[in-house]
């Protein structure tokens, strides 16, 4: 595992709690969702479980063996402690599994950071039975340049382990290369607390404020398509775009 991906795993280990008890975590019909894709898998895999929200959803429908696999140790540990799921720590771009391993991977809200998505991409149809199912989460870039260009410019600012969002077609190009059919996308925006936002990360009362002043000089069609809400200056909440997709190898 490289340095950078080392620093990541200790940063989100340090906010292991934080993040199992985040709503936006740990709420959603978006998990059930997810789950739903995996119903009829006999041994799944979540891929970069945080606190193990997904895994534990997938186990909830009766999917007998799950595997939530995290860099973090600390996020294993919640996630095992919390659910009925077998822990590994394992790095999603180099996964410590077999070949046609699993007949499900899931993965949510957590690839935008990865420094590598295509070996991502890759991994999951190599530990992929044939006909195994991905269900796939996470925030994704509008296709507009200029509009993609900001969100991970406030993404970066106030998380520096984020890597980059990218679009919905972006996806489904790695996804259809590797050999995974994409059956179904759902979009949708998630509408996030600034003040949660922040805290989450332990941004400082500088970048907040450079966070803030951002989203207040945003040109207009930002303002719009992200649904920023401000009470005077303040920014209260705006809107992430995400995408759920579930793709099948061939």
């Amino acid at each position: 595992m490289s340095d950078e991906k080392r620093r990541t795993a200790a940063h989100f280990g340090n906010a292991a709690e934080s993040y199992f008890e985040s709503d936006v975590h740990r709420l959603g019909a978006d998990r059930k969702t997810l789950a739903e894709w995996c119903r009829d898998a006999t041994r799944a895999l979540d891929v970069a479980t945080g606190g193990g929200h997904t895994a534990g959803a997938i186990a909830a429908v009766g999917v007998p063996e799950v595997v939530a696999s995290d860099a973090a140790p600390a996020m294993v540990a919640t996630a095992v402690r919390e659910y009925p799921v077998t822990g590994v720590v394992a790095d999603a771009e180099r996964l410590p599994f077999g070949d046609e391993t699993f007949d499900a991977v899931s993965c949510r809200i957590a690839a935008h950071h990865f420094p590598d998505p295509e070996a991502f991409v890759a991994e999951v149809a190599r530990v992929l039975e044939p006909d195994g199912v991905l269900a796939f989460e996470d925030n994704v870039a509008p296709e507009d340049e200029s509009l993609a260009t900001f969100l991970n410019g406030i993404e970066r600012l106030r998380d520096p382990t984020h890597v980059e969002l990218y679009p919905v077609s972006q996806w489904r190009e790695w996804f259809e290369d590797a050999g995974l059919v994409v059956e179904e996308i759902e979009t949708a925006s998630l509408t996030l607390d600034f003040d949660a936002w922040t805290e989450r990360t332990g941004v400082s009362p500088d970048d907040r404020a450079e966070l803030e002043r951002r989203f207040r000089e945003a040109p207009t069609a930002a303002k719009d398509r992200f649904e920023v809400v401000f009470d005077g200056d303040a920014v209260v909440s705006f809107a992430n775009p995400k995408a759920l997709i579930r793709a099948r190898k061939r």
